[in-house]
C-alpha cells in the first residue's frame, strides 16, 4: 500500500469514527431520557442510578474512586451520593484505609432499586432482536473503549 493509499485510508478510517460519535451523543441523552422517565419508579435520577451501578459491581467505593471511574466531577459525584442518602439508597461507612475519605456503600432499598432498574433495561434491551451478533458487540465495545482511551485526560474538576 502506498503512501497516499494509505493516508486515503486513514481518512476514510476517522470519517467513520465522526460518525460513530455522532450516534454516541443522541444515544446517550435518549437513553437518559428514557432511565428519567422511568425515574418515577424507583425514583432515581441518571447520576444516582450510575452510581448505584457502580457500587453494585464493585463494592465499596470513596467518592473520589467513583468520581475517577466514572469520570465525572467528585462534586458531581457527591450531589448523587448526596441524593442517594436522603433515599436511604447508600450509606457512609469508616474507611479503614482513608480516615478522612469515607466509604460509599448500597444499602438493601439501594440494591433492590439497581436491581429493577438493570432488569427493566435488560427487558428493553432484549427487543433489540437477534441480528445483531457477539462479534458485533464486541466490536463496538472495542471501538467505543479505543475512543474512550483518545479523550480520557480530560479535566473533569478544572
Amino acid at each position: 500500500m502506498s503512501d497516499t493509499e494509505r493516508a486515503q485510508a486513514s481518512e476514510e478510517l476517522t470519517d467513520r469514527l465522526m460518525e460513530v460519535f455522532d450516534l454516541v451523543g443522541p444515544l446517550y441523552r435518549r437513553a437518559q431520557r428514557k432511565v428519567e422517565q422511568d425515574a418515577p419508579i424507583e425514583g432515581l435520577s441518571v447520576g444516582v442510578r450510575a452510581v448505584l451501578n457502580m457500587l453494585r459491581e464493585h463494592g465499596p467505593m470513596t467518592v473520589p474512586q467513583m468520581g475517577r471511574a466514572q469520570a465525572l466531577s467528585r462534586q458531581f459525584v457527591q450531589r448523587m451520593i448526596n441524593d442517594a442518602a436522603a433515599r436511604h439508597l447508600v450509606e457512609s461507612v469508616p474507611n479503614p484505609a482513608h480516615q478522612r475519605s469515607s466509604l460509599i456503600r448500597l444499602t438493601e432499598e439501594g440494591r433492590a432499586a439497581i436491581t429493577a432498574v438493570m432488569a427493566r433495561e435488560r427487558a428493553v434491551l432484549s427487543q433489540i432482536g437477534g441480528d445483531l451478533t457477539e462479534a458485533e458487540v464486541a466490536t463496538c465495545i472495542r471501538v467505543l473503549s479505543r475512543l474512550l482511551q483518545l479523550v480520557d485526560n480530560v479535566d473533569l474538576d478544572g
